[in-house]
């Protein structure tokens, strides 16, 4: 790490990502977050990088991920490139998902606007049903 890379404190990172400082420390306990900087006086100090993991991090929530299969993805990182195969196994474990989560919500959009489309031509008519 440079000296001149720029460094965040715990505060500025909640501030950025919309994440409690409890959220990041608990992230960092249980090795979802990788090994953060401490300052010489022992404060946590973010770089870039861990901006952009916690960034990733919160899209894997976003799918759904479980906390131990996001821990687990951090683990193969960390072990390194022989790990590839099995961090795009479960990649691919989440996308079916997503995919099939999509599938659900896209077949209860088509309910509720079919519902919705009644009640439009019912209120055009002067009915109303449920």
């Amino acid at each position: 790490m440079s000296p001149t890379q720029t460094r965040y404190t715990i505060s500025e990172v909640a501030a950025r990502t919309g994440l409690t400082q409890h959220t990041l420390r608990w992230y960092e306990r249980i090795g979802l977050m990788p090994h953060v900087d401490r300052s010489h006086s022992g404060q946590r100090r973010f770089s870039e990088r861990d901006l952009d993991w916690l960034a990733f991090v919160g899209k894997l929530r976003a799918t759904g991920m479980s906390v131990a299969d996001m821990v687990r993805y951090a683990e193969l990182v960390r072990e390194g490139e022989h790990t590839v195969a099995q961090r795009r196994e479960l990649l691919e474990r989440t996308r079916h998902d997503v995919r099939a989560r999509i599938t659900e919500l896209n077949d209860a959009l088509a309910v509720l606007d079919h519902k919705i489309g009644m009640y439009a031509m019912n209120a055009v008519a002067g009915k109303a049903k449920s």
